[in-house]
């Protein structure tokens, strides 16, 4: 139950920060330490959270440069590139794809 709370406010905290610097997860009674409940209460700030994602986001160079390269493609024949789905909304995300296709 405590982890699978703990991924939810993960998801929303992730979402809030596409569109703003900060965002604070509060998980009261996360769970009992000694019988006493402890919460969560931690502001995370999209500076932080880029850091911490900064390793999966850099994982999506290699599978484009290697799709392209498969299709025969270089920058110069890319119009245009079409994010989608939630992690798209990422700034780090948009800015990488700025830098790799432009």
């Amino acid at each position: 139950m405590a982890l699978q709370r703990l991924k939810e406010a993960a998801e929303k905290a992730k979402v809030e920060l596409s569109s703003s610097s900060s965002t604070e997860i509060n998980l009261p009674y996360i769970m009992p330490v000694g019988g006493v409940p402890k919460h969560l209460v931690k502001t995370l700030t999209r500076a932080k959270f880029e850091s911490l994602a900064h390793n999966l986001i850099q994982a999506c160079v290699e599978p484009c440069r290697k799709a392209m390269s498969d299709a025969g493609l270089s920058n110069s024949d890319i119009e245009e590139v079409i994010l989608v789905g939630g992690s798209s909304r990422i700034p780090a995300v948009q800015k990488l794809v700025e830098v790799l296709f432009w």
